[in-house]
């Protein structure tokens, strides 16, 4: 149990348990279906806790130029990295720090790769492509929607690829289970597999919730296993982000004030949900938090409230069992994945600390935010 006097407020906490509980699943998984599973930037990217990370996976993939200078030079390996469009000012420090580079088009392709050629790096090249199918309700999460900008269709390929493409990168799924895997695996071979045994690697991207309590794990292996006997070939990659950090750790807050208007009862705390929490408005997301229900059934409800000027920096209502205090802590719950990476500092909202919860069970504060922060990022 986490001792969250240690920690100043408000403060993320992960908890190096539950890393190390997930990074064991997870090698496991890449261990008996003999493929290899790297850690996404876009949903975690807290490189002081990467040597842990180092004890288990090899490799991370980047979405731009400074992922993959994190990669190179934080993690410790070169990345496998992928963007919607590179430019001519990027693409160089690109190569430098990257192992693979997907490309999002064949214009893209075209435009690039001469370079990639010349420099005789070793890079292996690979094309996003879209498999039309995707079982991701929330259009804003799903890449796969009629009209997207990402990928290239079965029908925009030539029969013979272009030198120089030796991978196929696909990404449809978002907090997903195996059997949305297995579907996928369906539509993508019905329209690739023609240039399949062609390849080196096949990337299945991101969105594989393998450390989610109900995922069939073995359903998983068994998939991967399969694809491999049908394009033994094929080096296959999959990049979550999310299952890394799943259920890792919290954000620790404290209610500063609690207001009433129309008799409804808002406990304003000393954290954001636009600034520190961004998916509980964009999605939207719903947070646990500890100690109380979501909803308006028990006895002391209460909104919770950012104190941010925004409008909308609100989640309600939330049910607990007792009257909310001034300085009372709130906890929300897996608060790890997709929060570090995406908080702001609108309003010059104070950020919160960052900190890991030892197996060993002591504090260790990774970065206090001050002023200079705010400061320098308006500069």
């Amino acid at each position: 149990m986490i001792d969250f006097t240690q920690f100043p407020s408000p403060c993320y906490i992960m908890e190096e348990e539950f890393l190390r509980k997930n990074l064991t699943l997870i090698k496991s998984v890449a261990d008996r279906a003999e493929v290899e599973i790297i850690l996404a930037f876009k949903s975690f990217a807290l490189w002081k806790s990467f040597p842990i990370f180092r004890e288990y996976i090899e490799h991370s993939t980047a979405s731009s130029v400074y992922e993959a200078r994190l990669a190179l030079e934080e993690f410790g390996s070169k990345a496998h990295t992928y963007s919607p469009a590179y430019t001519e000012a990027d693409f160089p420090e690109i190569m430098r720090c990257s192992s693979h580079i997907t490309f999002n088009s064949l214009r893209q392709f075209q435009r690039f790769y001469p370079m990639v050629k010349a420099e005789g790096s070793g890079i292996s090249c690979g094309l996003r492509i879209n498999p039309e199918y995707s079982e991701i309700e929330t259009e804003l999460y799903n890449p796969c929607a009629p009209g997207t900008r990402f990928g290239v269709m079965a029908e925009q390929l030539p029969e013979e690829l272009p030198e120089g493409i030796e991978g196929f990168h696909c990404h449809c799924h978002c907090e997903s289970s195996s059997y949305a895997l297995e579907h996928t695996l369906t539509h993508l071979e019905a329209k690739f597999s023609r240039w399949l045994p062609k390849l080196k690697w096949l990337n299945l991207g991101g969105g594989h919730l393998m450390t989610r309590k109900d995922y069939n794990v073995e359903h998983l292996i068994g998939l991967l296993q399969g694809l491999h006997r049908r394009y033994p070939n094929l080096c296959i990659i999959l990049e979550p982000g999310s299952a890394f950090a799943w259920q890792t750790g919290v954000l620790t807050s404290e209610v500063v004030d609690i207001v009433e208007n129309r008799g409804i009862r808002t406990a304003i705390l000393n954290v954001s949900f636009t600034c520190h929490m961004p998916d509980c408005l964009e999605m939207p997301y719903q947070p646990a938090v500890r100690g109380a229900e979501m909803g308006a059934q028990g006895p002391y409800v209460y909104r919770l409230g950012g104190n941010s000027c925004l409008s909308g920096d609100y989640m309600g209502d939330w049910s607990f069992d007792h009257e909310l205090k001034i300085g009372e802590r709130i906890v929300f719950e897996d608060m790890i994945h997709y929060t570090t990476v995406k908080t702001n500092m609108f309003n010059g909202i104070h950020h919160p600390s960052i900190a890991l919860w030892t197996k060993e069970g002591k504090a260790k504060v990774f970065r206090n935010f001050s002023y200079e922060d705010y400061r320098d990022r308006m500069s």
